[in-house]
């Protein structure tokens, strides 16, 4: 028989008692910011319709799928969270009241080449706005974003949100250099969202490239990629189509976030574009500004999407907010707390004879609401003592033949070390 390997398939992970409580923190910080923006909590199945996910224009998510034909259906794994939300939206659309604000924490699995803080699976926060037109929806995402990194520690310095339009950049590119084929603005945008990561030279080849969806002629590349250099929006304005609509929700938005007070926390630039085909007006991405990190978080407004798939059309914007890059983060920066087993107590019986009331003793704290270990082995005294420590618990509840002959256990405070005697529980016969 082959040897089982211990680890998880690479780019996963397991989560040990210490890593879930980890885990289980920050998720808290996430439920808690978004309740306490007023967003409600939905989930949907991590196996999805691979259809979903099947879109145009060349994204690399297509091809990061985990999808399999079962029984003739082609199902995925959920590579991101948005198109179940839209499905999930798309069902009870006639009902909904809008706007609608709800939030998930689900995981997520991308087929993708592993760097620091990239994994095949990950967890993400997401918080979507549906039904809200306005610039107001993505100010207060933003403001959420940044409530949430406040609440673990990190100082407003560690982060920068940087923000762009997608419809600013569309407008100023069809006018410029598309304007006998607005189809290829998509697969430009998944194209020029690589410019970290393969440079500026490779950029315009690929923009250039006359077997390609875009095909610009090479001076026009040239001025694409000049173009994400901008970095204020007084410069976007001096490129920007007369009477901009999304020029002027940008600078709507600007003001907004001076509301919020994290507007210096904020800047807009014009590389960012995101990959993902359905965004559709701003677009945002959360660095480190250190810059050894990949995005902390990201997202945008993508009001086309329910269209795409059939639905009647909704306005919504939304982020996801991954825990393995903040994960990253918080721990270069010292800030992942030390979190311990939480144990009230442990409750000993010296042998099988004190056996019974120990377990009415552990029951009856049990029922107070204390969080009890009942020891179930054979093991001596200071072996148990020994133990109850480690594991962090606040005190020891000892039964031994004199005890239970008293009617009493021995309490131990393993903090001071200071013992004294309760009283037995009155068992049920």
């Amino acid at each position: 028989m082959a040897k089982i390997n211990t680890q998880p398939p690479r780019g996963t992970r397991d989560f040990f008692p210490e890593d879930l409580r980890l885990r289980a923190w920050l998720f808290d910080i996430w439920r808690e910011v978004a309740q306490r923006f007023g967003f409600e909590e939905v989930d949907a199945p991590i196996v999805e319709h691979a259809e979903l996910y099947m879109r145009k224009a060349g994204e690399e998510i297509v091809n990061q799928l985990y999808h399999f034909e079962l029984h003739d259906r082609h199902l995925a794994l959920r590579s991101e969270f948005t198109p179940s939300l839209a499905r999930m939206v798309m069902a009870r659309q006639g009902a909904l009241r809008w706007p609608i604000r709800w939030f998930s924490i689900p995981q997520c699995w991308r087929y993708e080449r592993m760097t620091r803080g990239r994994r095949r699976e990950h967890y993400q926060w997401n918080m979507d706005v549906w039904g809200e037109p306005g610039v107001a929806a993505e100010a207060e995402l933003i403001a959420a974003a940044f409530a949430a990194m406040d609440a673990m520690g990190l100082a407003a310095g560690d982060v920068r949100m940087r923000v762009n339009s997608r419809a600013l950049l569309e407008e100023t590119l069809r006018e410029r250099f598309l304007g006998d084929h607005p189809e290829a603005f998509e697969p430009l945008c998944v194209v020029i969202d690589k410019l970290d990561k393969i440079g500026a030279d490779a950029v315009v080849d690929q923009l250039a490239d006359p077997a390609g969806a875009i095909r610009l002629a090479k001076p026009d590349a040239l001025d694409v990629v000049a173009l994400l250099g901008v970095g204020s929006i007084e410069e976007a304005r001096k490129s920007a189509p007369s009477g901009s609509s999304a020029l002027a929700d940008l600078e709507r938005l600007f003001t907004l976030l001076e509301g919020y007070d994290v507007a210096d926390r904020v800047v807009f630039d014009a590389s960012v574009v995101r990959g993902l085909a359905y965004y559709t007006g701003i677009v945002f991405e959360a660095f480190d500004t250190g810059g050894k990190l990949r995005a902390v978080c990201g997202g945008g407004r993508y009001d086309r999407l329910l269209e795409s798939l059939g639905g009647k059309p909704v306005p919504a914007v939304g982020f996801g907010f991954g825990d393995a890059v903040v994960g990253e983060l918080l721990g270069e920066k010292a800030l992942l707390p030390e979190l311990p087993r939480k144990l009230d107590a442990v409750v000993f019986p010296f042998g099988d004879t004190e056996r019974a009331e120990a377990q009415a003793l552990a029951s009856n704290l049990r029922l107070q609401g204390k969080a009890v270990e009942l020891v179930l082995g054979h093991v001596k005294p200071k072996r148990a003592l020994a133990d109850a420590d480690r594991a962090g618990a606040q005190r020891i509840y000892l039964i031994g033949p004199d005890e239970l002959s008293r009617g009493v256990a021995r309490v131990r405070e393993l903090r001071s070390g200071e013992e004294r005697d309760e009283p037995l529980p009155a068992r049920k016969d």
